[in-house]
């Protein structure tokens, strides 16, 4: 049984096995985790004859500890791999559990946090490995209906609200002007400020440029004007049969006239003119049905599980990281609990 570790730094490998997995995501891109700053990017792969099993993961150290531990990057991830599930033998599943739990234990990983792929089936893959939970539901779209049928889905007052925001004289446009990419960043960021949102969702502009530059899947910067002002905007995503809003924002002054629902629609309209099928919207905070995914809902009643992997290597050194923290909390790793 033998497994590997793929570096940053080896991209032509780290590329070779995301390109042969039957289904993958932007978000297990080579390109996507060099812009990783939170640690350093690894590819786990278990390799058996023909077959693979590939985990893109984040190494993190862990303050006053000589351990680590391991995360997922920002999106939707998790394990792929060159065969269905229904072609890898339970044989073949078990040394890839035993494989893994070698990588953790002679690396002095506590323990391992995923946020998993809804439209890729990987619970089969960690069953062994602790299992998954659920993150709540996620919301998409099916763009394989004629658009008048997927508008005819959105609420009511929905509809009507973007029906008029179309008949106002805004300008949409996709964009890779560096002007355009600057004032997307600065309304980005004030955005988040005013949400005050966690600093893990501030990007910097050199963040915004480089994710338009890959070649591995695609990536689009989409944006709505008023006249010479940006008012809205997202970097969209899309790869395999799935588009996704990535990150976006609205302009403070523009706020009350709700650009967003327009640019969520034309965003659709997007993912139709690539020829993709579906358009992830995702859920809300932390798996809530808050009012952000209210918001989502309002488009599309088609939900799938949002699902999560946690699983803890190291049980001893874990509960002492997180003596003193409130045990009733749901985060993961505790000890990284922002209260």
């Amino acid at each position: 049984m033998a497994y590997q570790v793929i570096s940053i730094q080896q991209e032509s490998k780290w590329v070779y096995y995301i390109k042969n997995a039957v289904d993958y995501d932007f978000y297990h891109t080579w390109h996507y985790h060099a812009m990783d700053k939170r640690g350093e990017p690894l590819l786990f792969v278990y390799e058996e004859e023909e077959s693979f099993i590939a985990l893109p993961l984040i190494k993190r150290d862990i303050s006053n500890s000589i351990s680590f531990d391991l995360t997922s990057a920002y999106g939707y991830v998790g394990p792929i791999s060159n065969k269905t599930n229904e072609d890898l033998s339970d044989c073949f599943l078990e040394k890839f559990k035993t494989s893994f739990l070698n990588f953790m234990h002679s690396n002095q990983y506590i323990c391992v946090f995923s946020r998993l792929n809804p439209f890729i089936k990987q619970e089969p893959l960690l069953n062994k490995i602790g299992g998954v939970s659920s993150n709540g539901k996620t919301i998409y779209m099916d763009l394989t209906i004629s658009l008048e049928e997927q508008r005819a889905n959105y609420e009511k007052r929905l509809g009507r609200q973007i029906r008029q925001l179309r008949k106002v004289n805004y300008t949409i446009k996709e964009t890779t002007e560096p002007n355009d990419i600057k004032t997307f960043t600065a309304m980005y960021n004030d955005n988040m400020h005013r949400l005050q949102a966690d600093k893990s969702y501030f990007f910097s502009e050199e963040y915004f440029t480089e994710i338009l530059k890959n070649n591995e899947s695609g990536s689009k910067l989409i944006t709505i004007f008023d006249g010479s002002q940006m008012i809205c905007g997202a970097i969209v995503l899309y790869s395999g049969n799935i588009i996704r809003n990535h990150l976006s924002a609205t302009s403070a002054t523009h706020v009350n006239q709700s650009p967003s629902k327009l640019l969520t629609d034309e965003i659709s309209v997007v993912g139709r003119k690539l020829g993709l099928k579906y358009f992830h919207l995702g859920g809300g905070v932390g798996g809530k049905e808050d009012s952000l995914f209210k918001f989502k809902a309002s488009f599309s009643n088609l939900t799938l599980e949002d699902n999560i992997w946690r699983f803890i290597a190291d049980k001893n050194t874990y509960d002492k990281l997180v003596e003193g923290a409130n045990k009733n909390s749901n985060y993961f790793p505790l000890y990284r609990s922002p209260n």
